[in-house]
């Protein structure tokens, strides 16, 4: 069984980590070279970038920050945002990310999915899915959570693996920022429909939220961004405690 892993978000806008609630309500959280050093001292297993309005202001990822980050780091790096091209992940890659999320440009375009596996591999490619439950169905929007899609969340999660993605990125925006938990049945619904792994995003609050998605779904990582960069759990903390039940954690 592989080992769990734990992986803060730095969500970044104008440079900054940044951290809102439902996707909204956005506040300033810290310098991301920073914070990113600090989860490396901390243990952190990966790193995820995210640059939340790329795609909505119509522009690149930050290369820049993107690549002062990666030099301050020693484990696996994740950068999505405004990424739309074959060219876009060979400059994060040279930048120094390891991987690379997609969101709005896989929905628009799916091809690029294969694309992008074709050409970097599938353990590049990683599919992040904002999801909502709506009209009890949990759909997939784009543009920051701003924008509806027809798409169903498993359905889409299972044709993103399909097409070579090699991860999914599933993040509930009903419980984004809530500290209320993750949203453990659309994410053990997506676990269980695909055979990569699923890291799961959105509502961590308190370490009972880990034990929970690491339990009762397949999940094989859990994603938190506010309780980390405000230090309310520390993540040896979180490690240790996930040890004493058993929980295999890297």
């Amino acid at each position: 069984m592989l080992k769990k892993r734990i992986i803060p978000c730095l969500d970044i806008k104008d440079g900054r980590t940044v951290k809102g609630v439902n996707f909204v309500d956005i506040i300033d959280a810290g310098n991301p070279i920073e914070l990113a050093k600090a989860y490396v001292k901390q243990g952190a297993d990966e790193l995820v970038f995210l640059d939340i309005t790329a795609t909505v202001e119509k522009r690149k990822t930050l290369i820049e920050l993107v690549s002062e980050i990666a030099k301050e780091i020693n484990i696996p790096f994740t950068v999505g945002g405004g990424i739309n091209s074959v060219e876009d992940v060979s400059a994060l890659i040279k930048a120094g990310a390891d991987k690379v999320s997609i969101n709005s440009s896989a929905v628009k375009r799916p091809e690029l999915i294969t694309e992008l596996a074709n050409e970097f591999g599938s353990q590049c490619v990683v599919v992040a899915i904002d999801t909502k439950f709506t009209n009890d169905i949990w759909k997939v929007y784009v543009k920051g959570g701003r924008e509806e899609t027809p798409l169903e969340t498993v359905a889409w999660a299972k044709q993103a693996e399909t097409l070579g993605a090699g991860e999914i990125l599933l993040t509930s925006m009903n419980n984004d920022g809530t500290k209320a938990g993750f949203a453990l049945d659309i994410t053990d619904a997506v676990s269980k429909n695909v055979n990569i792994p699923v890291i799961a995003s959105g509502g961590a609050g308190a370490i009972e939220h880990f034990t929970d998605v690491f339990t009762k779904t397949d999940a094989s990582a859990g994603l938190a961004a506010s309780i980390f960069h405000f230090g309310e759990i520390p993540i040896p903390t979180l490690k240790t405690e996930l040890k004493k039940q058993n929980i295999a954690i890297r």
